[in-house]
């Protein structure tokens, strides 16, 4: 008990917690509530350092197993009812403070010793027959020895003839060589079992190595464990620091992505209005250069049709078109001279200078710079949050380095170097002291070993004769000699069968007595102890509430924490030990040394959440487009683009340049020629018609290419739609866009805390969440990696693979082999005298005569044999 107060002392120590409550129960553990299961990142605190225990607490016994459970087959059949827990626990209770007087009498008592007597029937019925074989066998003995003495009970010397005397003799001599082929068996069976607890004492002093090996190993990893717990704080401290240094991105980035939906298309919508302000003014210019040319070249045109339509009509004038038929081809040629005429009048159109004026007078303010202004202050949010949390990060700095700083310190306050110096001096002093036993363990089993095989020679002197006998008797029988006639050899495998006989007499009852002894303690041992221990039953026992104690609920933990109200048992250490967790969770120390508690205690500490409650951004200052720009805006809706009569401009756009195509007019003209009589009219006509194709190709036919020049590059027509969109719609666009930015604006200013607390709650959330990680983490470490405490496990399997399977199931097998033997000297003696008289001289014998007068039995020296008569 002393040994285990001192190991469970030291583990506790290594397990570097201790008592706190009163330190820690002035902390508020309400920042858990905060924390964020999922986290944005998972830590990586690396592996827990981790050690490899020798011991293997399993024993295969090899080809002698078959023996053991041959042995417990036969307790399964001697006991053939579960284990008596219930039974036990009550005899134990009822009985704790012992039997006094007449207390037996009462009927709880002797319910219960019924129940005992029940259980233990097979065994009673067992050790009283093997009882009576002891007291019994000698007796019987005496009476047999003293029976011969008087030439009773086969003692006679002399042998009745039967006709059937080979085959008995046959019969006798086969059951005794099987009896002791048996017997044989039974020697080698005890003999194995004795020689296995030789062999397998020497396995229990690697054993006891290993075991003590693997308790320092245990107090020696434990600390680095403990100290690599603490040690990644670090880890998640870091990764907190990481993103403290860039809570401005990550922060101001996540406030930034959120506000984004709504200030980038309002600023985009601004910027598109510098757009529709440099496409307004490159309309604009397109209009005023286009009209100049149109203008210019129609002025042309015009003088060169009138001088033309004045020319023709002078040729028509012509005293030869008034004869005959040349008058209606003349008539008709005058009556087309109206369709030489200009068709678009562009010199009609109003004019787009002061639009125009008034645009460049507002673009030379840049408005996208403006807008850019507008984007560089939005994006500059991560910056202003960095500036504006500086402060609070430096405290959130201090404050982690102040919890890292209590962990470190919590976890060197004890003395666990001197604590592990002397548990790891009482461990080697404890080897020193058992492995100083070693040379009396060896004594004592060499004693024991030889006793046993004294024992067994008991038995193998029995098989010595009764070989010697068979053998000596059979090698010197000869069937044609008469029973006083037998020979020396025959004579002495007699009297070595009856030496066995009186052997058997003689060691019998001893090795009944050891068979019987060993039978009652071993089985027991075997039922009651071993077999509960394997199937963990004997755990239930010590377990039961007040079992141990009766004032103490549960004993272990009265034992170690002098708290019995403990939910903490062995079987449940034993199991969590099995499966090698940490000794943390095998003693359940967190109902007395909660280092969970004084961790979250320390890390999500009043301090720390009063200084992330106080994080605050204000968005106040940023302007997204300043006056300048919305009067920019303004400026642009009342350029006056949205006066022109863009209609028009399309009308005199979509005419042709003549009223008629001159091409075709002057090859009508000369078509019209070439019906009138040769002479100068028709020459005079055909010239006209080609002057006005010389108008067409010098000056027509520019203006038409310039037109579908224009036309095609979109200058003129598009230009002229897209300003007559532009200025339909940019009242509204203007005021649209203007509403948004003042709506963002006011966003920022007044409604973006909600924003700005809601991110500020994720990222708050993130950073406890790395908190959360390390907590969780070491929860975990501490209950499954640290201070593993298998080597406690395996001295209790250890202890049981000794004691049960080194031990007890050799001592049952000893005493099942010699139990065998016993049994079966009875048949042995039993055909050891039947043999004997086939094989032994004797004084006389049965003679037969054919004469009836003729006596038939006379006594003859034992040497001679009787005179043969004549008529034999």
């Amino acid at each position: 008990m002393d040994m285990w107060w001192k190991v469970g002392l030291v583990l506790v120590m290594c397990s570097g917690l201790t008592s706190s409550e009163a330190r820690e129960g002035h902390r508020d553990l309400s920042p858990r509530s905060m924390m964020l299961r999922v986290p944005v990142e998972t830590l990586d605190f690396g592996f827990v350092p981790s050690v490899v225990y020798e011991t293997h607490a399993y024993y295969e016994p090899g080809p002698i197993g078959v023996l053991f459970h041959t042995v417990h087959a036969f307790l399964y059949v001697v006991q053939p009812n579960p284990f008596p827990k219930d039974l036990i626990v009550k005899m134990v209770q009822q009985n704790m403070g012992g039997i006094k007087g007449n207390d037996y009498k009462k009927p709880q008592n002797v319910v219960l010793l019924l129940q005992a007597i029940y259980y233990e029937l097979g065994f009673i019925v067992l050790t009283a027959l093997g009882v009576i074989f002891v007291l019994f066998v000698p007796i019987v003995g005496l009476c047999f020895c003293v029976c011969r003495c008087c030439e009773n009970c086969g003692g006679e010397m002399h042998q009745r003839q039967k006709k059937n005397g080979d085959c008995l003799r046959g019969f006798y001599m086969a059951t005794l060589i099987t009896t002791s082929v048996f017997l044989a068996v039974g020697v080698m069976v005890a003999y194995a079992a004795n020689q296995n607890i030789t062999n397998q004492i020497k396995s229990t002093r690697r054993f006891v190595s290993t075991n003590i090996r693997d308790l320092k190993s245990f107090a020696n990893y434990t600390p680095a464990q403990i100290d690599y717990l603490s040690a990644q704080y670090t880890t998640a401290k870091n990764k907190v620091l990481s993103d403290l240094d860039n809570i401005g991105t990550l922060l101001g980035g996540q406030i930034h992505n959120q506000l984004e939906r709504e200030v980038v298309p309002a600023l985009d919508n601004a910027l598109r209005m510098t757009t529709a302000m440099r496409e307004s003014k490159e309309a604009l210019e397109s209009v005023t250069t286009s009209l100049e040319i149109l203008q210019e070249g129609t002025g042309r045109l015009q003088d060169s049709l009138q001088s033309e339509r004045a020319s023709l009509s002078n040729t028509l004038n012509d005293p030869a078109c008034s004869n005959g038929d040349v008058t209606h081809t003349c008539n008709s040629i005058r009556g087309t001279l109206s369709q030489l005429a200009l068709s678009a009048n562009f010199h009609g159109l109003p004019e787009v200078e002061a639009p125009l004026a008034n645009l460049d007078a507002v673009l030379k303010t840049d408005l996208s710079n403006i807008v850019q202004k507008g984007y560089s202050s939005f994006n500059d949010t991560p910056r202003l949050v960095r500036e504006q949390t500086k402060e609070i990060v430096s405290e959130v700095k201090g404050l982690l380095d102040k919890s890292g700083g209590e962990i470190i310190g919590f976890t060197k306050m004890f003395p666990l170097e001197p604590a592990l110096e002397n548990f790891t001096k009482f461990l080697t002093e404890s080897q020193k002291n058992i492995e100083a036993y070693y040379p009396q363990i060896d004594q004592l089993d060499f004693y024991r070993w030889i006793g046993c095989v004294v024992i067994c020679c008991m038995v193998v002197l029995v098989l010595a004769f009764n070989f010697l006998g068979l053998l000596c008797g059979s090698c010197g029988y000869d069937k044609n000699a008469t029973p006083t006639t037998r020979g020396c050899l025959s004579n002495t495998g007699g009297n070595l069968l009856m030496a066995s006989v009186g052997f058997s007499f003689i060691f019998s009852w001893v090795l009944m007595g050891v068979v019987v002894t060993s039978f009652v303690v071993g089985g027991n041992i075997e039922k009651l102890v071993c077999e509960p221990l394997a199937n963990r039953q004997i755990f239930k026992i010590i377990d039961t509430p007040y079992m141990v104690h009766p004032a103490k609920k549960n004993f272990l933990p009265g034992m170690l924490f002098q708290d019995p109200n403990i939910d903490l048992t062995v079987g449940s250490m034993y199991r969590d030990c099995y499966e090698n967790n940490g000794l943390y969770s095998a003693l359940q120390l967190e109902t007395k040394f909660n280092f969970n508690k004084f961790l979250n205690a320390t890390v999500y500490n009043p301090e720390l959440t009063k200084i992330f409650n106080s994080v605050n951004v204000d968005l106040k200052g940023m302007f997204l487009l300043e006056q300048e720009g919305k009067n920019h805006l303004v400026d642009f809706a009342n350029t006056g683009i949205g006066d022109i009569d863009y209609q028009a401009y399309l009308t005199e756009v979509n005419k042709g340049v003549t009223v008629v195509d001159l091409l075709s007019y002057a090859n009508e003209l000369e078509a019209q020629a070439d019906q009138l009589p040769r002479g100068a009219l028709e020459n005079a006509l055909k010239g006209h018609a080609s002057s006005i194709r010389q108008i067409h190709k010098e000056q027509v036919v520019p203006m038409e290419q310039a037109m579908k020049f224009v036309k095609a590059r979109g200058t003129l027509s598009q230009s002229i739609k897209l300003l007559q969109k532009t200025s339909r719609e940019l009242p509204i666009k203007v005021t649209n866009v203007l509403n948004a930015i003042e709506a963002v604006e006011y966003l920022i200013a007044n409604n973006a805390s909600h924003v700005v607390k809601q991110e500020t709650d994720k990222f708050i959330k993130n950073i406890m969440g790395y908190f959360s990680q390390y907590t969780e983490w070491v929860k975990h470490s501490l209950e499954m990696e640290v201070a593993q405490c298998k080597p406690i496990s395996n001295i209790i399997d250890s202890l049981e693979i000794v004691a049960c399977s080194f031990i007890v199931d050799s001592v049952n097998t000893f005493w099942f082999g010699l139990g065998g033997c016993c049994l079966l000297l009875i048949p042995s003696i039993i055909m050891s005298v039947k043999l004997a008289k086939f094989y032994r001289r004797m004084d006389t014998e049965d003679v037969f005569d054919d004469y009836p007068s003729y006596d038939t039995m006379r006594w003859y020296p034992r040497a001679s044999a009787p005179p043969r008569q004549p008529d034999w």
